[in-house]
C-alpha cells in the first residue's frame, strides 16, 4: 500500500500534468490523473484520496460522501459552482479556488468581443472574404463615445473591464447588489438597479457567477425590455444568460448581436457535444469562443501552479492562499 497521500487531478487539457505533479510530488504526495467526463468516473479514486484537484469536472455530494481521508478539494481557477461547497463544509473538507490569476485576459477578452460586435468585425470579414467590398455590409456601426455601458457584477474584473472601456468614452454603470457603493463612487461607476441597467445600456457586458440566484439572469423579460439594438457579451458563467431567449431576441430582431465565451450547455462540462444542439451557433451575430476568456500561456500556469500549491500548503500543515468555505469549517469546530 502507498503510504503516500493521493492527490487526484479529476481531469485536465492542458496536454500533461507536470507541473501539479513537481509540486506535489515535493510535497511528499502521489498524483493521479483521469479524464473523467461524469462524476460517477471518480468514485472509486476519491474514496483514499487525500485531495482532489478539478478543472471542469463535477465534484458533487456523491463524491464528497464516498472520500474517507479527503482534506482539500482544490479548483483550478475562481469559480466553485461545480463544487458541492456545502457537503464539502458537512465533511470537514476544505474547498479552495485560485483568485485574480485572469482577471487582465476576461477583462481584455470582454472589451475584444465587445469591440468586434459594435465595429461589424464578423460581417466585414464574411462580406470580403466572400468578395463584397462595402463599408455598407457591416452596418448600422454606432459610435461607441456617448453611449452606455452596463457591467453586471463589478468585481476586480469588472473593475478591470470599466477601465479599459472608459478610454473609448462610454458612460460606465454597474449592477452588483454585494458592492458597496463607495468602491464604484470611487471608480466614477453609477451603482444601479437591474432593471435600470437592461433600460439604459446600450452594451451589456455579464460578468456573473453560476449561483442559483444568477441562473437565468438575463431571459425573455430581461431581453424585452433591453434598448433596441443592444449588444451583450457574456464573459461569464455560460447558464446565466437563458440561450433559448437569447436566440429569440436576436432573430426577432430586438438585440443586434451576442458575444458568448460560453454557451448555456458549457461543452467543457459535458461528456458529449454537438453545435447542432444549440440555435445559438446558427446565426451570424452570436460570436462565440470556448470559454477562452482567462486563456493565456501566463494565466495557465498561474493556475496550475496555484491549484497545486493550495493542495500541497494544507498536505504539509500550512494555510492555503484562498480558502473557500474555512470560515464555515471554523464554525463547525
Amino acid at each position: 500500500m502507498n503510504s503516500k497521500p493521493k492527490v487526484v487531478i479529476t481531469d485536465y487539457d492542458f496536454g500533461d500534468v507536470d507541473i501539479e505533479r513537481g509540486i506535489l510530488e515535493a510535497a511528499g504526495a502521489n498524483v493521479v490523473a483521469l479524464q473523467a467526463k461524469q462524476e460517477a468516473d471518480l468514485f472509486e479514486e476519491a474514496r483514499d484520496c487525500a485531495a482532489i484537484m478539478n478543472q471542469y469536472a463535477r465534484v458533487g455530494a456523491e463524491t464528497i460522501a464516498r472520500m474517507e481521508r479527503c482534506k482539500v478539494i482544490a479548483r483550478y481557477g475562481v469559480g466553485v459552482d461545480i463544487v458541492d461547497v456545502d457537503a464539502a463544509t458537512d465533511r470537514g473538507i476544505l474547498v479552495t479556488n485560485v483568485r485574480d490569476y485572469c482577471t487582465e485576459e476576461v477583462a481584455d477578452h470582454a472589451i475584444a468581443l465587445w469591440m468586434a460586435l459594435a465595429r461589424s468585425l464578423p460581417a466585414y470579414d464574411r462580406a470580403t472574404h466572400a468578395g463584397v467590398w462595402r463599408w455598407q455590409s457591416g452596418a448600422p456601426v454606432r459610435r461607441l463615445r456617448g453611449r452606455t455601458m452596463g457591467i453586471v457584477s463589478f468585481g476586480k474584473i469588472g473593475q478591470a473591464i470599466a477601465r479599459r472601456a472608459r478610454a473609448f468614452g462610454t458612460e460606465i454603470i454597474a449592477y452588483d447588489p454585494f458592492l458597496p457603493a463607495e468602491v464604484a463612487r470611487e471608480l466614477g461607476v453609477e451603482l444601479v438597479t437591474k432593471d435600470a441597467l437592461l433600460a439604459r445600456s446600450d452594451y451589456i457586458l455579464m460578468q456573473a457567477p453560476m449561483t442559483k440566484e444568477t441562473h437565468h439572469f438575463l431571459s425573455d423579460a430581461e431581453f424585452a425590455v433591453m434598448k433596441p439594438g443592444a449588444i451583450l457579451v457574456n464573459t461569464g458563467r455560460g447558464p446565466t444568460v437563458d440561450n433559448k431567449a437569447l436566440y429569440r431576441a436576436l432573430t426577432e430582431g430586438h438585440l443586434a448581436a451576442a458575444g458568448l465565451d460560453d454557451p448555456e450547455e458549457e461543452p467543457a462540462k459535458r461528456a458529449t457535444w454537438d453545435p447542432a444542439d444549440n440555435p445559438i451557433f446558427t446565426l451570424p451575430n452570436v460570436l462565440i469562443t470556448p470559454h477562452a476568456a482567462y486563456y493565456s500561456e501566463e494565466s495557465i500556469r498561474a493556475a496550475r501552479e496555484g491549484a497545486a500549491t493550495q493542495v500541497a500548503k494544507v498536505l504539509t500543515g500550512q494555510t492555503p492562499d484562498f480558502p473557500v468555505n474555512a470560515d464555515a469549517l471554523a464554525v463547525q469546530s
